[in-house]
């Protein structure tokens, strides 16, 4: 790689860790928890000497949360019962490994339904809704949290007791009021339950870590697969090693995030949503950037033409680049999470055999994903090829979108809205949890405005002449968005404005530039629009050579 690539590299690296700092220090203020009448922490729970050794008993520690929640909101406090709610997700829900085994044990997007149930009761409080809204949505949760309970215990609802204590609310939720009692059970597991805080070396803990594995390390797969293809379909296999490289320094910087989240007391807290939703952001920039460079080189014609003008020199270095930072992107916003998951399963000694197998078997079952990826896509032509990948790269750029945004959910940055008749439509799944699908406006308005742009870029690239004019009142009208350089083939610029449509920069730039495109001749917009000639590698060169 040369110089200008390295620093390259070096700047994009330093940004990473520049907005994980930020994220840091500047949401560390939302982990904190009200100052009320309830145990905020499973660890300071267990600290009362109160049982603790099923999963039951830690629903019934999080319904005591949630009863203060609602007398906290009967009470006016709405910030105070957002604090308690928080608790009930940062300090139980997920410091008891809740979770994690939710999602390995019960089904993924189980794990999803809870998560934004817990978000729909924030809602709530930051909406000023009303006390009867706040209780059902708390009951509901409650509910859920029960019900999981159970499965993880390995009991059923009908051994269950009705000791949860928890008060009737209005007619329109005692039906969610007798669920929530009816699936509270003893203090007694059977004996294929999942331990809590580990996994007690059973079939519960391989099939948790199997999950985990596999669904964190699906998304990062099929990106890595996928460019990993397609350097060595356009005859680039010198260059995979930039992409290993980005791969390897993105398990590095997992392990060193965990690490930070760890030491700085930041894991399972607003703080980690946020990193991880900022993380996923990014990779939507850079995915949907490499989607639609690789879907412009579609046409075999276009395609030589691209090899014999730039593959040849070195030209591709900042392409090639490009796409090792996706790698790096896509592995490292999984890494982190899977090194946070195992690691109470990995202090359970009981549960180490079973966690390691767990993850061995995850492992392969990805390897033969990646096999298939990278051996049988390679023998496509060259159009079905590049429009595959670009689909699936554009598919990848939508899930993260959702999740990422998802993520600012949790981490209180973003209010989710959610109605009814939309829940109705869009149900919690597997498939829509993959594709980052959710029920509510906040992720599905960015999905169908990142759709609405793909398919004016789609239109745009069939224009075989670009006309000055026309891109002249495009970056006038709508220079904001940045579609005269989506409609001018320069989508790395166009995503830059589009990131920054919030400001008037564009806008501002988008009349300069249109007035600069109405002005000239068409002899210097053609001009312009030439790719600027690059130094060829000494490297390259020599192979030229050969190959002569």
């Amino acid at each position: 790689m040369s110089s200008l690539g390295k620093h390259k590299g070096v700047g994009f690296i330093s940004v990473i860790v520049l907005v994980m700092l930020l994220a840091m220090s500047s949401f560390s203020c939302l982990t904190a928890f009200a100052d009320t009448d309830y145990i905020a922490t499973w660890d300071e729970y267990k600290a009362t000497g109160q049982p603790s050794g099923t999963w039951n008993d830690v629903a019934k520690a999080m319904d005591d949360v949630f009863d203060a929640a609602v007398e906290i909101y009967e009470g006016g406090d709405a910030k105070g019962a957002h604090s308690a709610v928080n608790a009930g997700y940062y300090g139980y829900y997920e410091t008891t490994g809740f979770e994690r085994v939710a999602m390995g044990y019960i089904a993924g997007n189980r794990k999803t339904e809870v998560e934004l149930q817990f978000s729909a009761c924030k809602s709530v409080t930051k909406n000023n809704g009303t006390v009867d809204e706040f209780k059902t949505e708390i009951e509901k949760l409650r509910s859920m949290i029960h019900e999981d309970a159970n499965i993880l215990d390995g009991v059923s609802g009908d051994e269950s007791n009705d000791d949860d204590g928890s008060e009737e609310t209005s007619s329109a939720d005692s039906k969610e009021t007798e669920n929530a009692a009816s699936t509270t059970t003893a203090n007694t597991a059977s004996a294929n339950a999942v331990n809590v805080g580990g996994g007690g070396g059973g079939i519960g803990t391989f099939i948790a870590c199997f999950g985990i594995i596999v669904r964190e390390g699906l998304e990062a797969i099929l990106v890595v697969g996928a460019i990993i293809a397609y350097l060595v379909k356009s005859g680039n296999k010198n260059k995979l090693k930039v992409v290993y490289i980005g791969c390897i320094i993105a398990i590095a910087a997992s392990f060193l995030c965990a690490w930070l989240l760890d030491l700085l007391k930041l894991a399972n807290s607003a703080n980690q949503e946020v990193i991880e939703g900022i993380t996923a952001l990014i990779a939507v920039l850079v995915l949907f950037y490499v989607s639609n460079w690789m879907v412009s080189k579609a046409e075999s014609e276009v395609w030589t033409n691209y090899i014999d003008q730039q593959v040849r020199v070195s030209a591709e270095t900042g392409s090639v680049f490009t796409l090792g930072f996706t790698a790096f992107l896509a592995v490292f916003r999984e890494g982190a999470e899977v090194i946070l998951f195992y690691q109470p399963l990995l202090a359970d000694k009981d549960s180490i055999n079973m966690v390691w197998a767990g993850f061995g078997v995850g492992c392969v079952v990805l390897v033969f994903v990646f096999i298939a990826i990278r051996f049988f896509s390679v023998k496509l032509p060259i159009r079905p090829f590049f429009l595959g990948t670009s689909i699936l790269m554009f598919i990848m750029s939508i899930s993260f979108l959702g999740s990422g945004i998802k993520e600012l959910i949790e981490g209180d940055v973003i209010t989710m809205t959610s109605p009814a008749w939309l829940s109705a439509i869009i149900p919690t799944n597997n498939v829509f949890d993959v594709l980052g699908i959710y029920p509510c406006y906040e992720t599905l308005i960015p999905q169908l405005i990142l759709i609405l742009i793909t398919l004016m870029i789609f239109v745009m690239q069939n224009w075989k002449e670009k006309n000055k004019t026309e891109a002249g009142v495009l970056s006038i009208v709508f220079g904001s968005l940045g579609v005269q350089k989506f409609y001018l083939g320069k989508y790395g610029q166009g995503l830059l404005r589009l990131a920054l449509c919030w400001t008037f920069i564009p806008a501002l730039l988008g009349v300069v530039e249109g007035i600069h495109y109405l002005t000239v001749t068409k002899e210097q917009f053609e001009e312009e629009l030439k790719p600027k000639a690059k130094k060829a590698n000494k490297n390259d060169n020599n192979k030229t050579v050969k190959a002569k």
